[in-house]
């Protein structure tokens, strides 16, 4: 007589689930880090240290660490010995290169979006604006971190109209990389007394109300160019400064 074996469906379901507690927390670590870098939280050559980012996250070291090579395996981070990693530093020939890649791939999702978006989508993006309006009407001194995260939301609002599940994981790997670069154009807009980037979003919104391909690609390409261009000359300047003081 056959001694009855384990259930087989049970077998099976226990072979194929793997326990989820561990996996969940490096899962959301690695999410939170990536929000922070996409959004422009951190500020580019900052160095960040497992255990400080452990402590940040109130979690222990080892998701972090998975975290952080992931990241730098993704160029958003790099290496640095001791445990620690640091946001790329900026500098000309990477924003040039951010720059242009960034215009020709967002600029391919916002001309499909112009095509596919709907009233409803335009709802989400006018409640963004209003929130951006109502910050700007506070008067008080400036909130950089919701500034850059309002910033996110919007254009992250327009492309998830693209319709390409090819372009948003492309676009998120650039503003991993451009974000920290994103933040310090805010600063210096802000004391350099700069237009309201709500102007430049409100341009994208009317062309792409009217189906205007073309408008939409080239309103987005100067609201993205804006903190690029300004930077690099910003920093061409302080180079320019330095060889003068010589």
């Amino acid at each position: 007589m056959r001694t009855a074996g384990p259930d087989k469906g049970s077998e099976l379901t226990s072979a194929q689930l793997a326990p989820v507690g561990r996996e969940t927390v490096q899962d959301r670590v690695y999410s939170e880090l990536r929000r922070a870098l996409i959004s422009g939280l951190f500020e580019p050559s900052q160095v960040l240290t497992i255990r400080g980012l452990a402590d940040a996250l109130a979690t222990s070291t080892m998701p972090v660490r998975e975290a952080v090579g992931r990241l730098i395996t993704e160029k958003a981070l790099e290496a640095l010995p001791n445990r620690s990693a640091r946001v790329p530093p900026i500098t000309i020939e990477r924003m040039d290169d951010l720059l242009r890649t960034r215009i020709l791939i967002e600029g391919q999702a916002i001309a499909l979006a112009t095509e596919r978006i709907t009233g409803p989508d335009f709802a989400r993006i006018e409640a963004i604006l209003h929130e951006w309006d109502e910050m700007r009407a506070l008067k008080q001194p400036k909130d950089v971190d919701r500034e850059v995260t309002l910033n996110q939301k919007f254009h992250f609002e327009i492309y998830g109209s693209c319709g390409s599940t090819v372009l948003m994981p492309m676009i998120e790997s650039l503003w991993l990389q451009s974000g920290p670069c994103i933040r310090v154009a805010i600063f210096a807009f802000s004391e350099a007394g700069e237009v309201d980037t709500a102007q430049y979003h409100r341009r994208i919104v009317s062309a792409l109300a009217t189906k205007d391909v073309d408008a939409a690609r080239e309103e987005l390409a100067a609201d993205i160019s804006r903190p690029f261009e300004y930077l690099r000359s910003k920093m061409l300047a302080g180079e320019n400064s330095g060889r003068t003081s010589k």
